[in-house]
């Protein structure tokens, strides 16, 4: 019987108990590194020179462990683009950090946070950062000792005085933990000296395991003497282990208290009031402050305190501005924009009479001091062994080569030289034939943008020539009577419009996550004058805009955005959204501005008001379900009722004068959910929004806003993806021409993410521009249903559906790096989308046109999945 037993399941030893039934506690073996044989360096990712949007990265890697100091954003395209894994990294953040990562869990995985940890004070019940008093030293937070590092951080707070912490300048509170840097210092242990097996024979060792116990640092007992071997009796002198320390300070404030923290005393060569046995040697120091701050004497001072450790700045310092970071992306763009520049304008970088003209607001201090402390500027991927000792030191072997348009498009032609054909023929579209023998271009011109004939009888061509200046001819064209007759098919909508009425700058066409080639989605509604709107806002979306329009374009467009409209809490469509808010708030502080209304599903406020803890970010926010065109049209409806309301009975006399009263939110509210009134039933629907009360005085900001745009109305459609998900419809108001007759406004509507659906069909009926997802090739459709996407025929025939004038085909997946696979039916009216990619109201006559030359610049191009090649290798 106990045979049977033995040879059977025994159910208590699986459940892990012991005889007793209890469970039995399992210590997991674990190999202890050996800190000698380790290979360990720190790595420079991501600048950002060439935008300025992101905090400079560091690497810090060992063998069997990685770790990454300041993850902005940007960072996951720079290492997808240069084949680094993040996938076995910690992350460390200070204070709130696990509060607002609680808050990114309705839109990114709980198995993506596992190895998230955050550091120092906090308080559950606000935002204010507590910590140490003025003028006591702060102990450094040990947050990493193992074998082979021991890893520590400093806080650091801004302060106005040596004596005195500084306060929040409007509002007199407490820091906010956004303002709180940090200074990390990463320790390797020293390296024990070299074994020497004479001395322990000769004190009576036998070679065998106590040779190891030695060189662990253990004594033993002497194998033939009566007598304790000691490590030191038996080892050479020890080397001391390599320091790193990554110093952030981000404003002068910061360096009164970098200046007194007592933490960093051991590490001065010069430090007086430390033994000198405590003393530590700093191998290297990345300073990770702009260069406005470390450039200033007292931080050129502090640096010299540390002898001659090897100082790496890698801060923005407006360096290198035309050399782009994400090569492969610029590649295309450049080839795209030799083929057409009209839709795919030159990037915005800035040129180099800009940057070597560029002043700082340090400089002058630097020239106060005797002579700065010598220091390299930070390159992307730059090294800096620590381990194995006989290689300490900088290792630019992996920097990437630069790379310039003209580069660029030399390779492009000796790859097709037809291209310079193609491209001329590209060129036609914009010109009659009248024109093309009156404006044929001389050898040191291009032509960027020539407006078609037909559209305004008052249109100039524009040129530029090679010094960058701006050439208008007067074109002559026929009426739009006349062209009307040939081309039955352009909207009314169109007449006599300007390239200051509208443009579409796809931001962003990528779906899931960035890639080398595409950025995530995000679109800029460019009304010109009338300010400008963002259609969802991926990671990166503020890198695409400094990309597009340059470093100064890019902060006048984000301080142009009236309203930022998200269509869903996935990630990859408003990951960018709080920088953008942040940047803007940072811009306009000081002067008379209203908060940036945000609308986009009830989730992502959670995660808004999670972040605003950390920086202030100046927004309303309006829940996408107050949008719809039930509740707006409500809304509206209610909104004339009340005035038509308030003016019979306000004939209030002023002075003579005759004075209309204010709707107030109390009686718009009042009369917008009366009894039997179309809001009331909307409201009473199931999963409709509850927040009534909060939401009317941000609904009449909107109609203010969409008012002073030129914009009729904003509608939100519910989409088929995920929990409230949406699209949205943009109407232009109407306009009248010259003779008195009314134009009908261009109609814009965006898909968001979704499957076909007849909502999204109704809603762009006779739609002047469809941007419809296409994430799939048309052999994918069960792929697309199963994760409630739409293939390219599919996105075609809510177009076509639909009526729709121009149908943008954008969201591809990144398994198609740079065209996707599109079935050529129905691509009359059709054109596909790439990053930066600017199409003006005017232009959209000649869209499809472009999209077979397109194919000639990608004729050799396969589908490859990126995510597969990036799992695969790696840079190391």
């Amino acid at each position: 019987m106990e045979e049977k037993e033995g040879l059977g399941f025994n159910k208590r030893r699986a459940e892990g108990r012991d005889k007793s039934g209890k469970p039995k506690t399992l210590q997991l073996k674990m190999r202890k590194l050996n800190p000698v044989n380790t290979i360990c360096y720190v790595q420079i990712l991501g600048t950002g020179m060439d935008t300025q949007d992101t905090s400079p990265s560091v690497l810090l890697f060992f063998d069997k462990q990685r770790f990454i100091f300041n993850a902005g954003e940007g960072l996951q395209r720079f290492c997808t683009e240069h084949k680094i894994k993040l996938s076995k990294i910690n992350i460390w953040g200070p204070s709130d950090l696990n509060y607002l990562v609680d808050a990114m869990r309705s839109f990114i995985p709980n198995a993506a946070m596992v190895h998230t940890h955050s550091f120092g004070v906090t308080q559950d019940g606000g935002a204010n950062f507590s910590g140490p008093e003025v003028g006591k030293s702060i102990d450094p937070i040990v947050l990493i000792e193992d074998e082979v590092v021991r890893i520590s951080a400093i806080p650091l707070r801004p302060r106005s005085s040596k004596n005195t912490v500084s306060l929040d300048s409007e509002t007199g509170s407490a820091l906010k933990p956004g303002e709180i840097a940090v200074i990390y210092a990463c320790e390797l242990p020293e390296i024990k000296g070299k074994f020497d097996p004479d001395k322990a024979a000769s004190l009576g060792l036998r070679p065998g395991p106590k040779y190891r116990e030695l060189q662990l640092g253990n004594s033993v007992m002497s194998d033939r003497l009566n007598i304790m071997v000691h490590p030191s009796d038996v080892l050479g002198p020890s080397s001391p282990g390599p320091i790193v320390l990554l110093v952030d300070c981000p404003t002068p404030l910061h360096i009164f208290e970098l200046l007194s923290v007592q933490s960093l005393n051991p590490y001065y060569a010069d430090s007086a009031d430390q033994p000198r046995e405590s003393l530590k040697t700093v191998n290297c120091i990345i300073h990770l402050g702009p260069a406005s701050v470390t450039r200033s004497v007292d931080y050129q001072r502090w640096m010299k305190k540390f002898g001659s450790t090897q100082h790496i700045m890698a801060g923005h310092e407006i360096r290198n501005m035309e050399l782009p970071i994400l090569k492969s992306s610029a590649r295309i763009s450049s080839r795209l924009n030799y083929l057409c520049p009209q839709f795919f304008p030159a990037h915005g970088f800035w040129s180099l009479h800009q940057i070597n003209n560029f002043s700082f607001e340090s400089n002058e201090s630097c020239e106060d001091s005797s002579t700065p402390c010598e220091s390299i500027s930070a390159e992307n991927l730059l090294k800096f062994h620590l381990r194995p000792y006989s290689q300490l030191g900088l290792d630019r072997s992996v920097i990437p080569c630069s790379l310039n348009y003209k580069e660029i498009v030399d390779e492009l032609l000796s790859e097709i030289p037809e291209i310079a054909d193609v491209s001329k023929c590209i060129s036609r579209f914009w010109q009659s034939p009248l024109e093309d023998k009156l404006m044929m271009p001389r050898k040191d011109e291009n032509i960027i943008m020539v407006e078609e004939p037909w559209m305004n009888e008052n249109s100039l061509i524009s040129k530029q020539g090679a010094d960058g200046s701006k050439k208008d001819l007067p074109c002559l064209s026929d009426s739009w009577t006349e062209k009307l007759k040939h081309n039955p098919d352009i909207p009314a909508c169109l007449e006599n419009v300007t390239r200051e009425d509208m443009e579409i700058i796809l931001l962003g066409t990528g779906s899931s996550q960035p890639s080398k080639y595409r950025n995530v989605s995000s679109i800029f509604v460019n009304l010109f004058s009338r300010g400008s709107l963002l259609l969802d806002c991926g990671e990166g979306t503020l890198a695409q805009l400094k990309r597009r329009f340059g470093v100064k374009g890019a902060d006048d467009a984000v301080k142009s955005l009236k309203c930022i409209w998200i269509s869903h809490i996935h990630a990859d469509h408003h990951t960018g959204l709080a920088r953008i808010l942040a940047l803007r708030s940072q811009l306009l502080k000081g002067g008379c501005h209203e908060p940036l209304l945000v609308i986009g599903p009830r989730p992502l406020k959670r995660f808004l008001d999670a972040y605003s803890r950390l920086e202030d970010l100046d927004m309303q926010f309006l829940d996408c379900r107050h949008t719809t065109e039930a509740s707006m049209d409500a809304f509206l409806n209610s909104c004339d009722s009340a005035e038509d309301c308030s003016s019979e009975h306000s004939d209030n006399r002023v002075n003579g004068s005759v004075g209309v009263e204010t709707v107030t939110p109390c009686q718009l509210e009042t009369n917008l959910f009366a009894q039997s009134s179309r809001m009331q039933s909307y409201w009473k629907r199931p999963g409709s929004p509850v927040d009534v009360a909060m939401a009317l005085p941000v609904l009449m900001r909107l109609k203010e806003v969409l008012s002073a745009a030129g914009l009729e109305a904003l509608y939100s459609v519910p989409v088929v993806h995920c929990l409230q998900a949406f699209g949205v419809i943009l109407k232009a108001a109407e306009r009248v021409n010259s003779v008195g007759k009314v134009i009908p406004g261009w109609k814009l509507v965006y898909s968001g993410d979704t499957r076909p659906c007849q909502a999204l069909i109704d809603a762009s009926r006779d739609a002047t521009v469809l941007i419809h997802e296409a994430t799939f090739e048309d052999s994918m459709g069960d792929e697309a249903i199963a994760r409630n996407h739409s293939t390219t025929r599919e996105a075609v025939g809510v177009g076509t559906s639909a009526d729709a004038y121009r149908i943008i085909l954008t969201h591809f997946s990144q398994r198609y790096p740079k065209i996707p696979v599109f079935d050529e039916t129905h691509m009359h009216k059709t054109c596909i989308a790439f990053d930066l990619m600017s199409i003006n109201l005017v232009d959209l006559p000649v869209l499809p046109k472009v999209l077979p030359y397109l194919k000639v610049l990608f004729r050799n191009e396969t589908v490859v999945d990126e995510s597969d090649d990036v799992n695969e290798s790696v840079l190391y």
